[in-house]
């Protein structure tokens, strides 16, 4: 399974009084870590919309596991298979503290590959199979 580490520092805004992460910033770590992931390839999203196609979230899962805090130093591992995508892609997430073994948040998402103009299924875009492959380990 190919996969690519994101770092993040936890902001202040993200936190809570009692200086603990709200859950919901953990989806946006995830997006960020894939679309950095295919930024670095060469891929783009906004070039993908021009092109009629859009990737909606189909299904998503958050797990946390131990408390995430204000100015942590965030390794967010995000995951694909080995098979290229044909109308799915499922990516899978692991957030840890850097130089740190414990998990602290995991999950996946899985996107569709959907025609603009229809809103039907379509074939995953060549560039983007492409670029799944020219993506480093790390940023």
């Amino acid at each position: 399974m190919a996969a690519y580490l994101h770092r993040h520092r936890v902001r202040y805004r993200e936190a809570d009084p009692m200086g603990i992460v709200y859950h919901s910033h953990c989806l946006d770590w995830f997006e960020a870590a894939r679309t950095e992931a295919l930024r670095i390839s060469g891929f783009s999203y906004a070039e993908l919309e021009r092109n009629g196609t859009s990737m909606p979230v189909v299904d998503l899962a958050v797990r946390y596991h131990r408390a995430v805090r204000y100015d942590d130093l965030l390794e967010i591992t995000v995951s694909w298979g080995d098979e290229p995508p044909v109308t799915r892609i499922r990516f899978e997430y692991e957030v840890r503290r850097e130089d740190e073994p414990d998990l602290l948040v995991s999950g996946h998402v899985t996107l569709c590959f959907l025609d603009r103009e229809t809103g039907k299924p379509v074939r995953a875009p060549d560039a983007l199979r492409a670029a799944l492959g020219r993506i480093p380990e790390r940023d």
